[in-house]
């Protein structure tokens, strides 16, 4: 058997979705391994646009089975609104999707609790997508949260939500506007719902470890936005690297294959927190209007700058890729010169690391590396030999630094938009 783990090397929007949906082509079994619906992955298959945000985008192949894994938080409602919107577009998922039963519920009022929390932080706020996710994390470390398998158990169910509404409403007062009991109603019709869905992972991983199935793992979020990894507290609530992989799915070390960083040709980061190469600026702003630079999930503009090769080169020490899929190429194809980060100062001193300390990062000074641009339209290019030569130059400088060969190389929003070398 052979694992492929596909996970993003910056803060997320990488374009992760559209490898993923290359490589579940030759898989049979397509996990997520943590995170939520705060995920957004976009893939375009003979001009139809699918969104996917808990769900894994394997479901596009429709000879792939696909699992959320027990390291995910999975919001339900959500879940099969998903569901319905693929339907509508004519892809069918029936008896491909799964959701371990190990897996944390996300509930309604996690996602108000997540809202409410962003306002007690104030001008430090995190810039969540407000889904729940947070919240629900947190209560799954200090034990007092739900998972799937808590659903089936009716009175179990009922004494865990109602204990856990009656802590927040204590912590909130009546800042909550939240009715427990309006909620424990909708799972009544949604218990009998998931009955399809849920499923024990360990014997299923098992089973496709013994028959030898490939497996795709796609991972949500990106290296900089990990619990212990990213620069914390501007992070999602899990370990979005390979170490949560590791725990998010049981699959066991000796199945991993190939480790895949997804890389944008520039940095692009959603949400609060620093970002040392953020373009506030002409630059920024073409990034921005020419990659369509909106977050899939959130709607929001996501910031903008050039590409940070100490932040690549810190999400390889962590993640150890065996090889980089370089992504959005074609929006650079405007510009006459690129500039790219390949070490931060501070207090005059050059640093040999990627700061833990977020005040420290927010203050350090950049050091680029300028390199011509090719004033040429890639989208669309086949070949390795019709790019041309300066966008050669460009990703062969990304190989040389980060010492991981690019293997795919994405030049357009469409499905056969990608270069393999």
């Amino acid at each position: 058997m052979s694992v492929t783990v596909v996970l993003g090397a910056q803060w997320g929007d990488e374009g992760k979705g559209k490898l993923a949906d290359i490589l579940a082509h030759s898989s049979k079994l397509c996990c997520r391994a943590q995170g939520g619906n705060n995920a957004g992955h976009t893939i375009v298959v003979d001009g139809v646009t699918y969104d996917f945000h808990i769900l894994p985008s394997g479901l596009v192949n429709p000879g792939c089975v696909n699992l959320i894994g027990s390291g995910c938080v999975v919001h339900v409602p959500s879940f099969f609104k998903e569901l319905e919107a693929l339907d509508a577009k004519g892809l069918h998922t029936d008896g491909r999707i799964y959701i371990s039963d190990r897996a944390q519920v996300v509930f309604d009022m996690h996602q108000l609790v997540d809202g409410l929390e962003e306002v007690e932080l104030g001008g430090g706020l995190i810039g969540t997508t407000k889904k729940g996710i947070g919240p629900s994390y947190s209560t799954k470390m200090t034990r007092s949260g739900m998972r799937m398998c808590d659903i089936f158990n009716e009175d179990k169910f009922e004494a865990g939500m109602r204990r856990l509404a009656d802590g927040y409403k204590k912590r909130f007062g009546d800042l909550l506007q939240y009715d427990v009991e309006e909620e424990i109603k909708r799972y009544k019709e949604y218990r009998t719902k998931l009955q399809d869905y849920v499923v024990d992972q360990v014997p299923l991983l098992a089973s496709a470890k013994e028959k030898k199935t490939p497996i795709l793992v796609e991972g949500a979020n990106a290296l900089m936005l990990d619990i212990d990894h990213g620069t914390y507290p501007f992070v999602t609530s899990s370990n979005t690297g390979l170490g949560g992989v590791m725990t998010g799915l049981t699959l066991g070390w000796r199945s991993i294959r190939e480790v895949i960083g997804v890389v944008k040709a520039y940095t692009t980061r959603v949400g609060s927190g620093p970002f040392p190469t953020e373009q506030l600026s002409a630059d920024g702003e073409k990034l921005q209007q020419v990659g369509h630079e909106v977050g899939v999930t959130t709607g929001r503009k996501r910031r903008c700058g050039w590409l940070d090769l100490v932040v690549v080169k810190h999400s390889h020490a962590c993640n150890d890729y065996t090889a980089i899929n370089l992504t959005k190429l074609d929006v650079l194809d405007d510009f006459d010169e690129l500039k790219v980060a390949t070490s931060y100062a501070y207090n005059g001193q050059t640093l040999d690391y990627f700061p833990a300390d977020t005040e420290i990062l927010s203050k350090v000074e950049v050091h680029y590396e300028t390199l011509p641009g090719w004033k040429t339209a890639t989208t669309g290019i086949k070949t390795w030999a019709d790019l041309p030569e300066n966008a050669r130059k460009y990703i062969e400088y990304i190989e040389k630094f980060i010492d991981v060969p690019v293997k795919w190389i994405g030049v357009g929003p469409a499905r056969d938009h990608m270069i393999s070398r």
